[in-house]
């Protein structure tokens, strides 16, 4: 099964940067003129179509033999390769509404973890879709981060017909929402999330497998990406934070787990080993001795059956921002 997870992790990594390769190949031939670059175009688009007629036909020869049952189509759709060329040719069997809230769901543990939700509100015709922010994530200062590297990446991934995300927080009234534009897929063939085309993105995903090594109770640093992490498993739930004090502005490394009340087996407020603060590790890292501080909570979920972390591009520093 670890093979296979290699294989099918490895085909859509390529499928990935062949998009990737084509966005900038067609950038390219911009500087041959607007002829050469509309011909590149329509060519792309040719043979995009001829391998979506072929799929098209491909599902409707198993359908007619009683092979296309659900179980096969939940099979299909559960590949992240094979869900995002249904999703280009417009074969997908389940619309939006029922994407974006599979897509919710898939986040909806992360959220959990640190005491929060989120509540799909509506989609409308344009392709806006309405969240609401639940419990601990509307206070939380790195909740834009997680809405970016998160949630937006997971409703993307799914429903790139999406136009827009407004997000309101729980107390907030509902005439005042927060926008977060996303632009159009080109082709639909970049990584949904990537950053490509929107200029610099709030973050990007690595993958970190190391953490799921962590015991209960243990805290341990790493280095992902760039970016210092301080991550901890309290019971079965596995918690990355940046390696920074908010308190102290010092950092976390020597920090240990202590037992709150009706926490899960292993601890769950992370004391700083210099100021001696306790964060509460299961609502988004909230500081139990300055109430209005918080640890920088980073995304953290199974991507093409590796566990990731979202780290932020610019990344705050004492006394400012990087």
């Amino acid at each position: 099964m670890a093979g296979q997870g290699a294989v099918v992790a490895a085909g859509e990594a390529q499928f990935r940067a062949a998009g990737e390769r084509i966005s900038t190949l067609l950038d390219g031939l911009s500087a041959g003129g607007a002829v050469a670059h509309e011909r590149a175009e329509e060519l792309v688009r040719q043979v995009t179509d001829l391998y979506g007629a072929g799929l098209e036909r491909i599902l409707g020869v198993l359908s007619e033999r009683g092979a296309l049952d659900d179980d096969t189509l939940e099979a299909l759709c559960a590949d992240e390769l094979i869900c995002g060329l249904l999703l280009v040719h417009g074969l997908h069997p389940q619309d939006v509404p029922a994407r974006v809230s599979a897509a919710l769901e898939s986040v909806r543990p992360y959220l959990g973890s640190h005491g929060g939700d989120v509540e799909l509100l509506g989609i409308d015709d344009d392709g806006v879709v309405r969240l609401r922010l639940l419990g601990s994530c509307h206070g939380c200062p790195s909740s834009s981060v997680t809405l970016k590297l998160a949630v937006e990446d997971a409703i993307l991934s799914a429903a790139p017909e999406v136009t827009s995300i407004q997000v309101q927080a729980e107390e907030q009234p509902a005439a005042s929402p927060a926008l977060i534009p996303l632009e159009a897929l080109r082709l639909r063939l970049d990584q949904p999330g990537s950053g490509h085309g929107t200029g610099s993105p709030a973050g990007a995903w690595e993958s970190a497998p190391e953490l799921a090594g962590l015991e209960p109770g243990e805290v341990a640093g790493f280095l992902i990406g760039s970016v210092p992490v301080l991550a901890c498993r309290s019971g079965q739930d596995i918690y990355a934070y940046r390696d920074y004090c908010p308190r102290c502005t010092g950092s976390l490394a020597g920090a240990v787990l202590q037992r709150a009340l009706a926490a899960a087996a292993g601890g769950g407020l992370l004391r700083c080993p210099t100021c001696r603060s306790h964060f509460d590790v299961r609502k988004a890292g909230i500081c139990l001795e300055e109430t209005d501080l918080h640890l920088d909570p980073l995304p953290l979920l199974v991507r093409s059956g590796v566990l990731s972390v979202a780290v932020p591009v610019s990344v705050p520093v004492a006394g400012g921002t990087a």
